[in-house]
Formats: C-alpha cells, sequence, structure tokens
C-alpha cells in the first residue's frame, strides 16, 4: 500500500466515489421529485376553470360580446393563441344534473333555474388566492356577467400542499448537501492521511503550494466528474423504470428540466470535489511537523 501511495496525488479514490455517488444520488432523486411535483400540481392547475355566469337576458350577440371582452384579460390562459373559454349552456347544465339526481325540475320549477356560462382556463401565475379574488371581482365587473365562481377550498389545498411539499424537499436538499460536504471532506482527509509525509519533503525541498496542490485537485475533480455521472445514471435508470411501472408519469416530466438537473448534479460534484480536497490539502500544507505524526 505503501508503494502504491508514494507518487504525489496517489491515494484511494474508490470510497470517496462511492460516498459522493450514494450522497448526489440522494440529491438528485430529490430533484426529480422535485420537478414531477411541480408538473403533477402545474397539470392539477391547468384543468382549474373559473364558471363566469351570464344574465338570463342576454341575447347571443351580447354573449358574444361578453366573450370577446374576457377573451381579452390577461390572466386567461391561451393555446396556440387561442383564449381557453368554452361556453356551455343552461340547456347542457341542466341535462346533466338531471342524469346525476334523476328528478325533472320543470315539474317543480316550471322552467330552467341555471344560467349560460363560461368557463374558461387561468395562468398559472394567477393561482394564488389574492390574485383569484383579483379576477372574480374583474369579471364581475364585466357588463352581463351575474357571477364568477372558482373551486376555491380545492385551490388553497393545492397551493397549501405544494408550498409544504417544495419546503420540505428543499430542507432535504440542503440537509444532504451538508452531510455530503461533512462526509467527503473527513473521507478526503483520512485518504490523504497517507500523503502526508510527501507534502512535507514536497515542502522542504522547495515546491510552491501550487504544485503540490495540483495533483490533488485534479484528482478530486475527476472524482466529483464520475461520482456526478454515476449518479445522474443511476437517476436516469430509476426514472426509466419508475415510468414503466406508473402509469402516466411520463407526462409528468419535463425532459429539458431533467437535463438541467443532471448537469447541475455533476457540477456540484465537480465543486464538492475540488473544494474538499483543496480544505484537505491546505490543512495539511499549514500542519506543523510535529502534528504530522
Amino acid at each position: 500500500m505503501q508503494k502504491k501511495n508514494r507518487k504525489l496525488g496517489s491515494y484511494p479514490s474508490m470510497l470517496i466515489i462511492l460516498s459522493l455517488t450514494s450522497a448526489l444520488f440522494l440529491v438528485a432523486f430529490s430533484g426529480w421529485i422535485a420537478l414531477t411535483s411541480k408538473e403533477l400540481v402545474l397539470n392539477i392547475k391547468q384543468n382549474i376553470e373559473v364558471q363566469v355566469y351570464l344574465d338570463k337576458s342576454l341575447t347571443q350577440i351580447q354573449k358574444d360580446s361578453v366573450r370577446n371582452l374576457i377573451a381579452k384579460k390577461n390572466y386567461v390562459s391561451c393555446s396556440n393563441n387561442i383564449p381557453q373559454i368554452i361556453f356551455i349552456s343552461k340547456e347542457s347544465t341542466a341535462e346533466k344534473v338531471l342524469k346525476d339526481v334523476k328528478e325533472d325540475f320543470h315539474s317543480i320549477l316550471g322552467e330552467n333555474p341555471y344560467r349560460d356560462a363560461f368557463s374558461l382556463k387561468i395562468k398559472e401565475e394567477y393561482f394564488q388566492e389574492a390574485e383569484l379574488v383579483k379576477i372574480k371581482a374583474d369579471l364581475e365587473g364585466v357588463p352581463g356577467i351575474f357571477e364568477a365562481d372558482y373551486a376555491k377550498d380545492f385551490v388553497d389545498s393545492i397551493n397549501k400542499i405544494a408550498n409544504k411539499a417544495y419546503l420540505i424537499i428543499v430542507s432535504i436538499v440542503i440537509l444532504l448537501l451538508i452531510a455530503i460536504i461533512l462526509l467527503i471532506n473527513n473521507t478526503i482527509r483520512l485518504a490523504l492521511y497517507s500523503q502526508r509525509f510527501i507534502i512535507r519533503s514536497m515542502q522542504l525541498v522547495g515546491a510552491t503550494d501550487w504544485f503540490i496542490q495540483k495533483p490533488f485537485l485534479i484528482r478530486g475533480i475527476l472524482q466529483g466528474f464520475f461520482s456526478g455521472l454515476t449518479a445522474s445514471s443511476l437517476l436516469i435508470v430509476v426514472e426509466q423504470i419508475a415510468i414503466r411501472e406508473i402509469e402516466n408519469l411520463d407526462i409528468l416530466q419535463d425532459f429539458t428540466k431533467l437535463s438541467i438537473l443532471y448537469v447541475l448534479v455533476i457540477l456540484i460534484g465537480v465543486l464538492i470535489g475540488a473544494m474538499s480536497t483543496f480544505q484537505s490539502i491546505y490543512r495539511y500544507l499549514r500542519t506543523d511537523l510535529e502534528d504530522l505524526y
């Protein structure tokens, strides 16, 4: 073992790579869960609609005018530049209710109690309670609109659950990063222990700090790169298995954001490998001779 470590910058790497890969995989996995959760919440929000009920006395021309006014609102979601607004007639609403309750309201009320309505989708950035309240008030100020309504309780619960989930995931990632740095620092420090006398010998013959640090830093960067690459590859394998096993999971995968996540994991690995190696080697460069024993 001593012969193997006689060369400057040469020390056992497998334990470091395994430790860093495991930690980076946990970070990458948490990131994947966060991205998937965000896409899930986005899909749910995109299916939440605001219902706009019209005055009963409106003519077809007036209804079209109301629709055009709603379409110009900047909070209305568009698909291919077409505002996501659907007209729901009072007749179709009555038929649906009749199918559900199996009771003919005509015999009781003598007329259709429902109103014509527009159902519109809202842009994601407006799915906060304060914004939805403003939208409701704005729509109700449009001539011809009787009332605007949305699933308030459902929107509140979605926002609360999403915020809690993101907070938990961010906390886990931060704790993992702290644990990674402490773990890798100690692991590299132990790995460099066998090199401490070579480092001191190099100092005694006049080698500069950079000359001594360079091979260690290169090794640390390579360890971080291979650990990040391995962690990203493991995440891809886990992701593909999950997509095969869980129905419709693929529609929640934003592959552009996932690619950015893979690159970030590799960069974090390189950064941690370089910083931890630098800190550990710097410590040995500044250690007194009697403390090396």
